[in-house]
C-alpha cells in the first residue's frame, strides 16, 4: 500500500513496484490511510511523513498499533537522523530517502518482508555514528544536540520558519522535533516549553 500526497509519485511509485509486488490501494493523507489500511491489511506499507490531515510520524505510530504485523516503510525527503532514528525506533522497519535510487524501495521491501530492518545507507552511516558518541539505547529521555539547538531558538522567541532558517533546516523538520520534545517531556503549552529549556540550560533565566 502507498501513502503519499503527490500523485505523480504515486504513479511512478506504482510503476516502478508492479512487476514485483502487488499495489493493493493507494491514500493520499494520514487518515485515509488509517481509514484504508485495517480494511486491506496490507503487508508493507510505504508512507511519506509530510501528509496532509494526519503527518506520517503519527499516522505511522497508530498504523503500528492498528496493525502491528504490517510492516512500514518510509519513503522521504526528510534526510534529518533524529527524524529516522526516532521512526525506527518506534514504529518503522525501512527507512528511504526520495533521492535515493529507485532500486533502493523494493530492496527495502523485499528486506522488511523477510523480517530484517533497512536503513538507505546515508542514514545509516550518519545512526551509526550518533551511536559511537552515545551508545545508550534508551535516549528518549535525554535531549539531542539538534532538539536542544531547537529549544533554545524556540524559548528565545524565534518563530519555527526562523528557527529553521538559522539551523538550515525544513521548517517541518523544526515543528517536529518541538512536537517530539513536548510529547516526551509532558509540556503542554509554549510557556511549559520555555521552562523546560531553562532547566535544561538551553536558555538563561532572566535577571
Amino acid at each position: 500500500m502507498l501513502a503519499d500526497d503527490h500523485t505523480l509519485i504515486v504513479d511512478a511509485f506504482r510503476r516502478l513496484l508492479e512487476p514485483e509486488f502487488e499495489v493493493v490501494g493507494t491514500v493520499a493523507d494520514g487518515s485515509g490511510l488509517l481509514e484504508m489500511a485495517p480494511e486491506l491489511r496490507p503487508d508493507v506499507v510505504v508512507l511519506d511523513l509530510g501528509m496532509p490531515m494526519l503527518n506520517g510520524m503519527d499516522a505511522g505510530q497508530e498504523l503500528k498499533r492498528l496493525l502491528p504485523q504490517t510492516k512500514i516503510v518510509v519513503l522521504t525527503l526528510t534526510d534529518d537522523c533524529d527524524v529516522a532514528a526516532s521512526a525506527l525506533r518506534q514504529w518503522a522497519s525501512g527507512y528511504v530517502l526520495k533521492k535515493s535510487a529507485a532500486w533502493e524501495l523494493g530492496k527495502a521491501i523485499r528486506e522488511v518482508l523477510k523480517g530484517n530492518s533497512y536503513v538507505t545507507p546515508h542514514i545509516a552511516k550518519r545512526l551509526a555514528e550518533e551511536f559511537v558518541r552515545d551508545p545508550r539505547l534508551d535516549r528518549r529521555k535525554s535531549l539531542t544536540p539538534r532538539q536542544m539547538d531547537i529549544l533554545q531558538l524556540l524559548a528565545e522567541g524565534r518563530s519555527m520558519h526562523e528557527t529553521g532558517d538559522i539551523l538550515k533546516i525544513r521548517t517541518r523538520t523544526v515543528a517536529f522535533h518541538k512536537y517530539q520534545i513536548m510529547k516526551e517531556f509532558g509540556l503542554k503549552t509554549n510557556a511549559d516549553l520555555v521552562t523546560f529549556a531553562i532547566r535544561e540550560g538551553a536558555v538563561r533565566k532572566a535577571a
